[in-house]
Parts: structure tokens; C-alpha cells; sequence
């Protein structure tokens, strides 16, 4: 690039970059906000927390980096606009091809990215997303018993603490086993601690004591411990088998799925939609940075209003993510609408290189339709009005 479309590259960088980043931010701490009763309800710590929040990111990004792309531009050409500088460039020899190649080569950059995002960085986050929050909602210290409640589970056993400490430890714990007919073994202990080892869940007594009562027999036995490590996989119902949705299975399996799958069978459309949605995703930000560039692109003096052009520019992005929506929402129902996911982001590329490149003939063809107009309305004679008596 020469030195003027190297400015004019670093003023929209520098512009996207921080509407990305800061809408990026906002919306990620409203979403974070969201999920703080992982820990305060849930006990979880501040690992899982940031885990699951920062698996929203790509997501994030993927939906806001072309709308930070289309204000970039719409902030470059304003001020080099307002600073008198594109005039000075087309006066100079500049032709709207060099000035779009800045812009336009942001927009691939983006481009490239979002194409990677959504084909391979935000199907694996999404798995993984589902993972965790599987996990967290199968914890049974977190999930399933309540403070100062006795809580009995279908397998026979019961389980009650009186209160949760400031660390997640659980305080006057009893817990009562009776999975095995005739014979029961009751736990108390001061506290106790959910703790992670080796892909297992254990909560580890201290300070407690074991009640054994033999079967068949009103004999019992009591043990008395410092610390008792008792595996809380037998107080969960087994996980049935992870059905992932089309949005978090890879674009691989959304190429190829299982046509024996049952889930594939009654959701096939759904299968569709998200492939193509993904396949056309990275021509969003193409489009909207040349619909800023052809509302804009053309010099203007200071007296000019810029304000409409940037109103109808809004108004065509607004209306192209409509039709992108609609249009994934009829692919799930006919594949004939396949064609439409692409054709919306297509045509509007189409027509903003025609503006661009042709908006100069296009308005003097119009302005010269308008007068010629005006005339034949001037020579036409006007329509007498006649009033009748009586």
C-alpha cells in the first residue's frame, strides 16, 4: 500500500479496534453478570466462573466485529471528510479504487478471521460450554441439596448440612445411606468439602463420625474420624448419553452427519441452516464495510449533510441482517432457501461496488431524469377548474 492508504488503513484500524473491544467488553460483563450465581449459589469457583464466560467470547466477537467494521468506516470517512482531506485526495487524482483498497482490505482481514471463528473456534466452545455447564449442574453439592433441608434421593440416601461457609465448606452435615436393604450407615461430621481428584467428585469429612447398623440386627457400630473421603458419584443418576446440538457439533460433522441418527432425522433442516450460516458468515463484514464506503466514500464539502447518507446506510445493514435471518430461518424448512443465505450478503456487495465506483453517473443520470421531468411538467397546461352555477 503507499503512504496515504497506509494512513487511511491505521485511523480505521485504530477505530475498529476500540469499537471492538469496548462493545466486546460491555456485552461480556452484562453476560458475566448473568452467571454470578455460579458462585454465589452454586459454590463454584472463580476458575469455572471465567471458564464459562469466556467461552461467550468468540460468539461476542463474531457478531460484533462487523458492526465495529461498518462504524469504523463511517468514522474514517467522516473524518477525513470533516478534515477537508478527501477533497484534497480527489483533487489530487485519487480514485475511489485506491481509496477503497485500505478499507477494503480490513474488511478481508476481518473477514478471514470471522471465517475461522465460526467454522472452527465457536463449534469447539460451544461443546465445551455444554460440557461445563453439564458438569455443573450434575454437581450435587451445588445443585441439588439446599441449606438446613433434608434432602432424600430416589437411591436411598439422605443428606442435610446446616449451613455453607464463606469457602464453599458445608457445615453440620448428616447424611444417611440405605441403598442396601437392612442395613444403614449414617455419617455426621462438623464439615466438609467438595474435592476433585483424578476426574472423580469426593466429599471429604472432618471431624465426624460413621454409624453402622449390621443387617438384620439392631447392633451397631460407630467409627470416629479426622478426615473420611466419601465418593459423591453414587449419589448422582448416571449421565445418559450428550446429544449436541447443530451449533456445537464441528463443521465437519455438519458436512457429513450421521445419517442414521435419530436426532439428525427430526432436526435436518436445523443441520442445513447452521452449515450455511457458517459457510456465509465471513461475507458479512465485506458487506457492510462497502455499504459505509459507498454511502460515504464520496468527497463532500462541509456545508453537505452527511446525515442522510449515513440514516440510509444504517437502514442497509439493518435490512441485510434481516434478510439474513430470514433467510437461515427458511433454510431449516426448504433447502431451496440455501441460495438465499448467500444471495443477501452477495447482492449487497454487488450494490455497494456499484455505488461506489458508478455513484457519480448514477446521481447525474437521476438529477438530469428530475429536470427533464420538471420541464415536461412546466409545458403541460394546467387543469382548468370549472364551477357551475346554481
Amino acid at each position: 500500500m503507499k503512504q496515504i492508504e497506509r494512513y487511511i488503513f491505521r485511523i480505521a484500524l485504530g477505530a475498529f479496534l476500540s469499537c471492538l473491544i469496548g462493545l466486546t467488553g460491555v456485552i461480556w460483563v452484562t453476560q458475566a453478570l448473568r452467571e454470578l450465581d455460579l458462585i454465589t449459589a452454586k459454590g463454584q469457583t472463580l476458575l469455572i466462573f471465567f471458564l464459562i464466560t469466556g467461552l461467550s467470547l468468540p460468539t461476542l466477537i463474531t457478531v460484533i466485529a462487523p458492526v465495529a467494521l461498518f462504524i469504523a468506516v463511517i468514522y474514517a470517512l467522516n473524518r477525513l471528510n470533516g478534515d477537508s482531506e478527501l477533497i484534497v485526495m480527489s483533487a489530487a487524482g485519487l480514485s475511489p479504487r485506491h481509496l477503497m483498497r485500505p478499507f477494503l482490505t480490513l474488511a478481508l482481514a476481518i473477514s478471514l478471521g470471522i471465517g475461522f471463528l465460526t467454522i472452527q473456534v465457536m463449534p469447539s466452545s460451544f461443546q465445551e460450554l455444554r460440557d461445563v455447564l453439564t458438569r455443573v449442574r450434575g454437581d450435587f453439592i451445588a445443585n441439588v441439596v439446599k441449606e438446613g433441608q433434608f434432602t432424600s434421593l430416589d437411591n436411598g440416601i439422605t443428606f442435610h448440612f446446616r449451613e455453607r461457609a464463606g469457602n464453599g465448606a458445608l457445615l453440620g452435615i448428616f447424611m444417611q445411606d440405605r441403598r442396601e436393604a437392612g442395613r444403614t450407615v449414617v455419617y455426621l461430621a462438623e464439615r466438609g468439602q467438595a474435592v476433585d481428584l483424578d476426574g472423580q467428585t469426593y466429599l471429604v469429612l472432618e471431624k465426624g463420625s460413621v454409624h453402622r447398623q449390621q443387617p438384620n440386627s439392631r447392633d451397631s457400630s460407630i467409627i470416629t474420624f479426622q478426615r473420611y473421603a466419601v465418593d459423591l458419584a453414587a449419589f448422582t443418576p448416571p449421565d445418559a448419553d450428550t446429544v449436541y446440538k447443530p451449533r456445537e457439533r464441528s463443521t465437519t460433522q455438519l458436512l457429513f452427519p450421521d445419517a442414521n441418527e435419530t436426532y439428525y432425522k427430526l432436526t435436518k433442516g436445523r443441520f442445513r441452516a447452521e452449515l450455511h450460516d457458517r459457510l456465509s458468515s465471513w461475507l458479512y463484514p465485506l458487506a457492510l464495510g462497502l455499504i459505509a464506503f459507498a454511502a460515504l466514500g464520496d468527497p463532500r464539502t462541509t456545508r453537505q449533510g452527511r446525515g442522510l447518507a449515513v440514516a440510509g446506510a444504517v437502514a442497509a445493514v439493518v435490512g441485510l441482517r434481516i434478510a439474513g435471518f430470514a433467510a437461515a430461518s427458511a433454510a431449516v424448512r426448504s433447502p431451496a432457501a440455501v441460495t438465499a443465505i448467500y444471495a443477501a450478503p452477495l447482492l449487497a456487495i454487488g450494490l455497494s461496488l456499484l455505488v461506489a465506483f458508478q455513484g457519480t453517473r448514477v446521481r447525474a443520470f437521476n438529477a438530469a431524469l428530475a429536470a427533464r421531468l420538471r420541464r415536461l411538467s412546466a409545458g403541460l397546461p394546467r387543469p382548468r377548474l370549472r364551477v357551475r352555477a346554481g
